[in-house]
């Protein structure tokens, strides 16, 4: 596991599992909110964040979590591992909504500095109207991962637990 590409629509824990998985296994992690902001909520122009995913891509070891499916199908090229996180609507929902009453005004490890939690109608929005087809694009990379990646479709909290545990077992042999 070096190449790690972790995908899931708003309040999947991403950036969760991301930040945990670095700290398990040493890997770099890199925030695809970091990539398409900009600080003060400006979007990064599609070009940039091409760019910026592409330079992460090419490295020999990374986790990336986040959208931009623009760039799915290199990142996938390039990964060893894929962890789909595919939760209920009103589970995520309830995620994003706990999450900007505990930081609202303050900004969470995966933004840029300038991007504080904040009540966004346009991002709710975009939860509701993307709930199908966010969640049949992340299902598709999974049959578009070849024989030779690790693919994990994760359903619930405990089965991220469980994957996480797995790298505890595996690091603490040494394999």
């Amino acid at each position: 596991m070096k190449r790690v590409m972790i995908v899931g629509q708003p309040g999947a824990g991403k950036s969760y599992l991301a930040r945990a998985m670095g700290q398990k296994t040493g890997l770099p992690v890199q925030h695809m909110d970091m990539i398409h902001w900009k600080p003060g909520w400006v979007e990064r122009d599609k070009a940039d964040k091409l760019a910026m995913v592409h330079a992460v891509e090419i490295s020999e070891a990374w986790i990336l979590e986040g959208g931009l499916s623009a760039s799915y199908d290199h990142r996938l090229d390039r990964a060893d591992t894929l962890i789909v996180l595919d939760f209920p609507l009103w589970f995520r929902a309830w995620r994003v909504f706990w999450r900007t009453l505990r930081d609202y005004g303050r900004n969470r490890p995966d933004l840029p500095d300038g991007c504080p939690e904040q009540f966004s109608l346009e991002f709710w929005q975009w939860i509701w109207n993307t709930r199908n087809t966010g969640r049949a694009n992340n299902l598709a990379l999974m049959a578009k991962a070849g024989s030779d990646k690790a693919v994990f479709h994760l359903q619930s909290p405990r089965q991220v637990r469980d994957l996480l545990k797995t790298l505890d077992a595996v690091h603490v042999s040494g394999q």
